[in-house]
């Protein structure tokens, strides 16, 4: 590790023989503004009430949360190396998914931002509030047996796989350090420091990847913490603003300018970059309602307009689909309460209008069907 400069903090030499990096405390940094930031920073917070006005308005809210949620969820593993689709979440809860075992990781993920929404009632978020996210996050899943919900006790560090502490790319405060920095980070972002809440959250971001405070996870731990802070400080009304995806097709410049606010002191840089992702993922998940709302109006509208005696059973169905864009007659037949033959007419229907297609046209015994548009929609940027 080379320091070009301390603004950011100083590299320190452990007895252990190797040396670590300090980060400096947040509340002793001043961000220059420049009419690029400032401009930045405008947009940001433009696009991002907007989608929080959107969001709103929507009629099925909980439903698009939980399935973009679940989108955030696939990238922001995928980042970590998690060879799972969307479309294997999506298929998680029926008997047709083959990949299970993969989708784990991103069931967590999905639970653990559920656990933090509901925990904003009863706690701030502070250390022991990460250290619940963090315990459902590894919650049977690749890390668990690396103390889930506890901070470190022992050095980490980053860098190429297979590469040792004296070979590392980066190596977070040592132990002491480390407790000392996490108590200053906690009281940071608690703070009623007169700074915009989205160079707060920047700020706040870097400084708990550079901490790097347990074994594994922090990443995901990381990206999962924005949205949930940024609802904590009523910025947002609903966690609906997810980075991982501009993290991932960004990953270069993202860890280049995390090291470089280390060992360089550019915070501005760093700062500019993530006001980026915020308008872009703010225009992008907007873009993403409004073709969801005009799919679902459209199919609404193909439904009403055919002259199936059926049309109740059919805006059902696609109310369920909706939930569960995978599914086979049986699905149907349980979750709306029909007989084998309503289901299999249902599904033929739907077929008919263009609204699902089977998966497997080949399969004889068990055929799986697919909202197509609906699924297409949310799949974008989560292709492997």
């Amino acid at each position: 590790m080379k320091l070009y400069s301390e603004r950011a903090g100083k590299i320190y030499h452990v007895q252990s023989n190797y040396d670590c990096f300090v980060p400096a405390s947040l509340f002793d940094i001043t961000i220059k503004h420049d009419e690029e930031l400032a401009s930045l920073l405008s947009e940001a917070s433009l696009f991002l009430g907007k989608l929080d006005g959107i969001a709103s308005a929507l009629p099925d809210r909980d439903l698009f949360l939980s399935m973009y949620v679940q989108k955030e969820a696939v990238v922001s593993s995928q980042i970590e190396g998690t060879q799972a689709s969307l479309s294997d979440v999506l298929q998680s809860g029926s008997r047709v998914s083959e990949k299970r075992k993969d989708t784990e990781e991103i069931v967590n993920y999905v639970r653990a931002l559920n656990v933090g929404v509901s925990l904003l009632d009863a706690l701030p978020i502070s250390f022991r509030y990460i250290k619940e996210l963090h315990k459902e996050l590894l919650k049977g899943v690749r890390g668990e047996n690396k103390n889930p919900g506890e901070f470190r006790r022992s050095q980490n560090w980053v860098g190429p796989k297979g590469c040792i502490l004296s070979t590392a790319t980066y190596v977070p405060p040592s132990i002491d350090k480390m407790i000392d920095c996490l108590n200053d980070l906690e009281n940071y972002m608690n703070s009623s420091l007169e700074v915009s809440p989205l160079i707060k959250i920047a700020l706040i971001h870097y400084q708990l990847e550079t901490i790097h405070p347990f074994l594994d996870g922090n990443g995901r731990l990381g990206r999962l913490l924005i949205p949930l802070w940024l609802k904590e400080n009523k910025v947002l009304n609903y966690p609906l603003l997810y980075l991982s995806l501009f993290f991932k097709e960004n990953r270069q410049e993202y860890y280049s300018l995390l090291m470089d606010v280390r060992f360089k002191g550019r915070y501005e840089e760093w700062i500019k970059f993530f006001l980026r992702g915020v308008t872009l993922m703010s225009q992008q998940a907007i873009t993403t309602i409004n073709e969801i709302t005009k799919v679902k109006e459209e199919c609404e509208q193909r439904i009403r307009n055919g002259s199936s005696r059926e049309q109740t059973n059919q805006l059902r169905l696609l109310s369920m689909v909706l939930k569960h864009p995978y599914f086979g007659s049986s699905d149907i037949t349980n979750g709306l309460q029909v007989s084998k033959p309503t289901a299999s007419k249902l599904i033929s229907d739907f077929v008919k209008m263009g609204i699902v297609s089977a998966t497997d046209k080949e399969k004889r015994s068990y055929v799986t069907y697919r909202f197509d548009r609906y699924v297409g929609i949310l799949e974008k940027g989560t292709e492997l």
